[in-house]
């Protein structure tokens, strides 16, 4: 089986036997895509909740609403034609502490800008391991559709 890490502002699409993997989801959000008909999937791991279109055309994967376009679009290209869903990890209050009264955390953000990707994109969302305040990992095995989230605090968790 091969391994694909997915750095921190990119996204990886993969068919097959294939582990995307990403480590160290904080306030990051891991947006997980899978069409299970083709066993094609993708990963991306984004950093901020929006960016300018100079920005998003220069680091997709940066962002929620580009790098779920670019994903889209490269899994189209292998060959997924049937229903795409996706899956959220991430979007930890790292530091809630420091927040200023009433305001939003980055994770917060990051995690209401993927599920508006999701939703702008008809892509439902089928799982979700999202907020808290512990960083997470993934690991996608595309060819089983499996995803499995690992933490310190709260151990394994497969959506």
């Amino acid at each position: 089986m091969t391994q694909r890490i997915v750095k921190i502002a990119d996204f990886a699409v993969s068919a097959g036997n294939t582990t995307l993997v990403t480590i160290g989801l904080g306030s990051c959000v891991g947006i997980a895509l899978y069409e299970p008909a083709a066993r094609i999937g993708a990963l991306a791991h984004v950093l901020l909740p929006h960016g300018t279109a100079a920005l998003s055309a220069h680091t997709p994967g940066k962002y929620p609403h580009s790098a779920m376009e670019v994903m889209v679009r490269r899994m189209r290209e292998l060959g997924a034609v049937g229903r795409i869903d996706a899956r959220l990890i991430g979007g930890a209050s790292m530091f809630a502490a420091l927040l200023a009264p009433g305001a939003t955390s980055l994770g917060a953000r990051n995690i209401a800008a993927a599920q508006a990707a999701c939703a702008d994109h008809e892509i439902p969302i089928v799982a979700q391991d999202v907020g808290g305040a512990h960083g997470r990992s993934v690991f996608f095995d595309v060819q089983a559709g499996d995803l499995l989230v690992r933490s310190m605090a709260v151990g394994d968790v497969h959506l």
